[in-house]
């Protein structure tokens, strides 16, 4: 018996049009830690991104930061400066994605 993989929808311009709730936050959350896991080894998760050429733009290069400064805290730990570089390129990368979608990044 195959085990039915949840497919999350990720509207980024959800907070544009007021449909940012509860219920949209613990999915958007989800889905995130779920395509982190996927990005580090995990099983693969089934994703649609919707929302405009800037938005998921944002939104894939927050990924990728966020994931470099796993990598770079797992390898060098938290005090070096390759983590802090790491960790200033993640900050800057979430503070586009949230002002291009009006959405706060799960993880801080």
């Amino acid at each position: 018996m195959e085990k039915e993989l949840q497919e999350y929808e990720i509207d980024l311009g959800a907070a544009s049009k007021g449909e940012v709730n509860e219920s949209y936050l613990r999915m958007f959350g989800t889905a995130i830690k779920g395509i982190m896991n996927a990005m580090f080894g995990g099983s693969s998760v089934p994703v649609t991104v919707r929302g405009n050429q800037t938005q998921v733009r944002d939104f894939a290069k927050v990924l990728g930061k966020e994931k470099k400064y796993l990598d770079t805290y797992r390898k060098f730990g938290l005090d070096n400066p390759q983590t802090y570089r790491s960790r200033y390129s993640l900050d800057s990368a979430v503070k586009k994605f949230e002002r291009s979608t009006g959405l706060n990044w799960p993880f801080k």
